[in-house]
């Protein structure tokens, strides 16, 4: 009962917010602009243009509700965002000078087809004197290879390399 109350308290407040942040902006219409991107205008996406918000399973923004989570129609694996939603919430950040915002939303866009315990043995990996230099580069070419995460891979082979520079890495 105690569990129960908590999560349609949980959902109670995920369904107020959903699609609110903690930028505001002043209301004009929704959509793309001529480029094809998004911007400023279509923020907050959720309220915008719900009908291109999905789950990374699929499911559109319109199919949330409190009732389908306790019916257990909708899981865990459901409230994964998906990369679209993240590269829409990328042009809204770049439309708005945030740039590395914007390339934070792409890396994680692109990590979210590997799995949660791989992505953890990355970021251990990443911890100073945790890997060797080799051990990086070879994450960066099984997460390029693998998962197709060309930035991420990037980002890793960089850290190896200032990582070498400033002695970090683990001993050979």
């Amino acid at each position: 009962m105690e569990s129960e109350e908590l999560i349609r308290q949980i959902m109670s407040e995920v369904m107020a917010n959903l699609g609110k942040d903690q930028v505001t902006f002043a209301k004009k219409p929704a959509g793309a602009s001529a480029t094809g991107t998004v911007d400023r205008s279509s923020y907050p996406l959720g309220e915008r243009m719900p009908q291109q918000i999905k789950a990374a399973t699929g499911k559109p923004l319109s199919e949330f509700s409190f009732a389908k989570v306790t019916s257990g129609e909708l899981g865990a694996e459901d409230f994964r965002i998906a990369p679209e939603t993240l590269e829409l919430q990328a042009q809204v950040a770049e439309s708005v000078g945030r740039d590395t915002l914007a390339r934070n939303m792409r890396r994680a866009a692109e990590l979210i087809k590997v799995p949660d315990a791989e992505l953890l043995e990355v970021y251990n990996a990443l911890r100073p004197y945790r890997s060797t230099k080799a051990e990086l580069y070879g994450i960066a070419d099984n997460l390029e290879s693998t998962y197709g995460c060309t930035v991420n891979a990037a980002f890793i082979r960089e850290a190896a390399d200032v990582y070498e520079k400033r002695g970090r890495l683990k001993a050979e």
